[in-house]
């Protein structure tokens, strides 16, 4: 939006000063600086509107005992991500990539999924929400209309390549059906992990923004001819204004910490979480880094293990592996604090971006 009307001035009214905008790095920093703000000058009144409204978190009573001070604590934030979001994005991205409309679509669109599930559970006082296979049925939907779209519109083998990091050569070719059944399974997968992942003040949220950071980068590059040749990745064109957005979750997602930090004074929410998954997910598609996506959400897929190995196990054997699932319970009920919990999955988070990242040169 600001960018056309900056490119006019540049253009037609000759006020060269303006074409500074047409860097993407600027506008990636004004993307995560506008979400910030707004996240900021948002945050309180939403949070006492949350209140009084009573929109408040249920807490488990099977779980830790430690979490039953949290009951009643405002949930759905994850509202204020998305807005703040949406509004950085809408005002700093090229509007006419189409890589752009395909992200804030997928993400608006499991927002909306997270926020019938919210809305069921905190004002209807259903404590099932919308039923897992609802659930599926809506994200499956949303992701496979954006995974055809990606798949239809590219027009080089290598997009649809699955690329191993590490290697310079080594790329596995998919063909149009393997790369939606995968894309497919990135980002519905991403997604649920990430929301399983939400259960303590800030888990999620951290390493959501440093995941979101490295992605960026890996947008850029994609997106930029030279840069991609020398680090000898594929070259997705118009991916490179997807660093636009993902400055942006970075930008909100710092901001919502500030107010999600322990104590949390307000939760995420599934609006949030299924969100922010989703799009962690399409993004990774899209610049073609699956893997990398999986090596730098490694708390994301640990996670998600731990209650498919506990839920598996204790089927098929009536044991349970974890004391509880997902495995930040597990750490709980064996004595660690909760701040010890998050922070320690910050710092193998940031460990495992920076061995994603590493991928863009250890080839």
């Amino acid at each position: 939006m600001l960018l056309a009307l900056f490119q006019w001035l540049a253009q037609e009214q000759h006020i060269r000063v303006f074409n500074v905008f047409g860097y993407i790095t600027l506008r990636a920093v004004l993307a995560a600086l506008t979400a910030l703000a707004i996240s900021f000058v948002v945050g309180p009144g939403m949070i006492r509107r949350l209140t009084a409204y009573k929109i408040g978190q249920a807490v488990r009573d099977d779980g830790p005992q430690t979490h039953l001070i949290k009951a009643g604590t405002p949930t759905m934030g994850g509202a204020l991500i998305l807005v703040a979001i949406l509004v950085a994005t809408l005002l700093w991205a090229d509007l006419k990539n189409i890589y752009v409309w395909v992200v804030l679509g997928i993400t608006g669109g499991y927002g909306a999924v997270g926020w019938v599930d919210d809305y069921r559970k905190v004002v209807h006082r259903n404590p099932k929400g919308l039923s897992a296979r609802a659930k599926l049925f809506w994200q499956s939907l949303i992701a496979l209309c954006a995974v055809a779209f990606i798949a239809y519109s590219t027009h080089l083998p290598a997009q649809t390549e699955l690329i191993v990091p590490f290697f310079k050569t080594v790329a596995i070719p998919l063909g149009t059906f393997g790369f939606m059944a995968l894309a497919y399974c990135v980002i519905v997968g991403t997604s649920n992990a990430v929301n399983l992942t939400d259960g303590l003040d800030g888990l999620a949220i951290m390493p959501t923004v440093m995941v979101a950071s490295a992605l960026a980068i890996f947008a850029y590059v994609a997106g930029n001819v030279v840069f991609a040749k020398y680090l000898q990745l594929p070259h997705i064109p118009g991916a490179g204004e997807l660093a636009v957005f993902c400055a942006a979750i970075a930008g909100a997602g710092l901001a919502f910490l500030w107010f999600n930090a322990y104590p949390a004074e307000v939760f995420m929410g599934d609006v949030g979480a299924l969100a922010l998954g989703g799009a962690l997910g399409v993004v990774a598609v899209i610049v073609r880094q699956e893997i990398v996506l999986f090596i730098m959400g490694g708390v994301f897929v640990v996670e998600t293990l731990s209650v498919v190995l506990q839920v598996a196990s204790f089927k098929l054997t009536g044991k349970r592996i974890f004391r509880m699932a997902p495995l930040h319970h597990h750490y709980e009920l064996k004595g660690w604090k909760e701040n010890q919990v998050v922070v320690r999955f910050w710092i193998i988070t940031m460990i495992l971006v920076l061995i994603g990242l590493s991928t863009l040169k250890l080839r």
